[in-house]
């Protein structure tokens, strides 16, 4: 005899206690509507608990370690520094080759390096990346005596635009260099005591050794050398200066006129070059200026015309990147900073926001284009009602799954929770439509 589908050994039990609770349902219908309701309204703990960035912490056997060493160290020093950090790195189990980069950039210091860490295959290690990276960092702390910067971060698919490759990226800048630092180090010792936080850093480098050159603008006048000469001796004896171009078959090569090495060796050297002058010819710089020894920020980085620094940090495992910008927008109202000083998120860390923004326009959109198709397709402006009522139930279970699987909100998860939307709703469609056919017989 031919039996249904819900007669197996399987449906048969799954059709049994879907019926009683159908039953159960009917007979408490308030019930049923209030603990919907409540299923609702936990959207909101939910979305506040769950951790909310750009983009997922994806394992892609691969991460890397920045490392800066002392400002004034020489490229021997970093050198051997950052092979003592690599050799320990490839001991980790699951990093099969490691590779050192010093002098990258646009900057290109020698106290500058990037180690690339290659692991094995995800199938092929017990250690996920996350998991190889907290112990990097662990690793890093062995070399806390050395004064190192250190940092540890993916490799990023897409550039976040901002200067470091960080999850969080948090600029202030400002007019004066020396309340910007003070802004800086204050906000970044409140940076550091967030407890997602780890690699907490900022870009002005101060300690930078250096000559000062400072003009005895009297004598200067006296004899005839206007300070824009001494400024464009210095530039063109110590940095070059291009004064032609040198062909040779298809390649062309700049010449560049500098002083011989010897000549910039030392800060007596330096005093020994000339400026011109108006009224004697040539006159020995130091007749001129007095050359100090001093230390500064290794670079100045402006935004806008404006002075800026940028504050960098990396997020835990399990860590929000919108909890810790909203953390630093707090640290920023209790500092009262003077007018005319800005902050703000930048890089990646400033499209959460923006990207949920949209999400919520995308969604209320879909509600509003999936009503009208709906309406159209049931002629009825009830039913499309009954079925839309089905979607914000679908919403607090996908955000527990983000919760369970250690997953966090982001594009991705939030495209999944956009079609999620269109899943329930073909089951919402079949299931009202199945019960306006049994009502047309009579049920």
């Amino acid at each position: 005899e031919a039996h249904s589908s819900k007669q197996g050994r399987f449906y048969r039990p799954v059709d049994r206690a879907y019926t009683s609770l159908l039953k159960l349902s009917m007979a408490h219908r308030w019930a049923v509507v209030g603990l919907c309701l409540l299923v609702i309204l936990s959207i909101v703990p939910l979305f506040a608990f769950v951790g909310k960035n750009f983009l997922p912490v994806d394992d892609q056997s691969q991460f890397e370690v920045n490392v800066r060493a002392p400002e004034g160290s020489t490229l021997a020093a970093t050198s051997t520094t950052v092979e003592r950090i690599a050799a320990d790195i490839r001991k980790l189990p699951g990093v099969t080759d490691t590779l050192v980069t010093i002098g990258g950039g646009q900057q290109q210091l020698v106290n500058s390096a990037n180690i690339y860490v290659k692991l094995t295959p995800i199938g092929e290690r017990a250690l996920s990346q996350t998991q190889l990276m907290v112990k990097a960092r662990e690793l890093l702390q062995n070399y806390q005596s050395e004064n190192l910067r250190t940092n540890v971060a993916l490799v990023q698919a897409i550039s976040g635009g901002g200067q470091a490759n960080a999850d969080v990226q948090y600029i202030i800048g400002g007019p004066d260099l020396e309340k910007l630092t003070s802004y800086a180090d204050a906000l970044l010792a409140k940076m550091k005591t967030i407890p997602d936080v780890v690699d907490a850093d900022s870009s002005l480098v101060a300690g930078k050794p250096e000559l000062r050159v400072e003009i005895d603008r009297a004598r200067a006048a006296d004899l005839g050398v206007k300070v824009g000469d001494i400024a464009q001796s210095l530039n063109t004896l110590v940095a070059g200066q291009k004064v032609s171009t040198f062909n040779e078959g298809t390649d062309q090569y700049d010449v560049r006129l500098r002083a011989e090495g010897s000549a910039r060796a030392s800060k007596e050297n330096l005093s020994r070059l000339f400026a011109s002058s108006a009224k004697v010819g040539w006159v020995s710089l130091d007749n001129l200026v007095r050359v100090e020894e001093g230390t500064g920020p290794s670079a100045i980085d402006r935004r806008n015309r404006q002075r800026q620094v940028t504050l960098t940090a990396n997020v835990r495992p399990g860590g929000s990147q919108s909890e810790v910008v909203a953390r630093m927008n707090q640290f920023v109202k209790e500092m009262n900073m003077e007018q005319g000083y800005e902050t703000g998120p930048a890089g990646t860390s400033k499209e959460p926001g923006g990207a949920g923004y949209y999400f919520m326009i995308a969604i209320l959109l879909s509600f509003i284009f999936m009503y009208m198709v709906l309406a159209a397709q049931f002629e009825s402006f009830i039913h499309p009602v009954t079925i839309l009522l089905t979607l914000p139930l679908a919403i607090p279970f996908g955000i527990l799954s983000l919760l369970v699987t250690g997953q966090s909100v982001n594009i991705f998860s939030g495209l999944g929770l956009l079609l999620r939307c269109g899943v329930v709703k073909k089951n919402a469609i079949l299931q009202i439509d199945h019960t306006n056919e049994l009502r047309s017989h009579g049920m």
